[in-house]
């Protein structure tokens, strides 16, 4: 939900559609400076949410960020802006600050992976005492971009260490745009196997439920209302059932058109209430 004009407009669209979680950007997501989040803003921010019934709040850090980058500049504001957005993303009472991992531009995914592992470690040491987790987004793996394999991710979790501040955000259009596939129940439980064995299953920590435009392993970031894209219902209500997932917060990023976020949240609401009822 969009924080424009305030924080707590956030709050009072998700109340409206009675969300029990609730993603954010702390700050305009097109741009790299912002003005400080003052103690009233975050004190009223969490009340808002508290009182709405919201149980799990989720920052998204700016698109801008390059942890990958190999221009010094892009990195060092790269850096210096996600430092910052964890920060924000505490003083918000956010429990998961997601990023995408960046793009190597030219240099290599090893090259690539290695500079963003370094990054998340500095962004560790310089917010100690922070309990927000940095949240690697699978991706789609458009461009030169880095995440959109489970190895990818893996290798980051490894190298970076410090396992109280990290986690993965499961994006279902990223995915399905890398190649896994979760249209049936079979490749929908091959695919959470393979994530299981390649990353573990305890890192998955958020859900973006998005439908996809593009098709399987098409590589293609197009998100589209739940149902009418390449994925279909079936993949949605696989998770929505899957104990496994009951208390991870899941997040729609589809496009704002009319009564939509009414109509794609039902539609998740519905395959739940099927296993789960209440």
């Amino acid at each position: 939900m969009s924080i424009a004009g305030s924080y707590t407009n956030a709050v009072k669209a998700a109340e409206k559609h009675s969300c029990t979680a609730l993603q954010i950007f702390t700050k305009n997501q097109r741009q790299w400076r912002a003005k400080p989040i003052t103690p009233e803003q975050a004190l009223s921010f969490k009340a808002e949410a508290k009182m709405a019934g919201i149980r799990s709040i989720v920052a998204h850090a700016t698109y801008l960020i390059n942890l990958a980058s190999p221009k010094p500049v892009i990195f060092e504001k790269s850096l210096a802006t996600f430092i910052e957005e964890l920060r924000r993303s505490e003083l918000l009472g956010a429990s998961h600050l997601v990023f995408h991992p960046g793009s190597h531009l030219g240099r290599g995914e090893k090259v690539g992976i290695r500079h963003v592992a370094e990054a998340m470690r500095t962004a560790i040491e310089e917010t100690k005492g922070l309990k927000v987790k940095l949240t690697i987004e699978i991706t789609a793996g458009q461009g030169t971009n880095l995440g959109y394999r489970f190895e990818h991710i893996a290798e980051l979790i490894e190298a970076v260490g410090h396992e109280d501040r990290l986690a993965v955000c499961f994006d279902t259009c990223h995915a399905f745009a890398a190649g896994y596939d979760i249209r049936s129940a079979k490749s929908y439980e091959r695919t959470m196997r393979i994530f299981d064995e390649i990353i573990g299953l305890k890192w998955l920590q958020v859900f973006h439920l998005n439908d996809s435009k593009g098709e399987l392993g098409s590589r293609i970031d197009r998100h589209i209302h739940l149902g009418h894209g390449k994925i279909g219902r079936e993949g949605f209500w696989l998770i929505m059932q899957d104990e496994r997932f009951i208390d991870v917060p899941k997040i729609i990023e589809t496009p704002k058109d009319d009564d939509w976020d009414a109509r794609n949240l039902s539609l998740l609401r519905s395959f739940w209430h099927e296993k789960f009822g209440g």
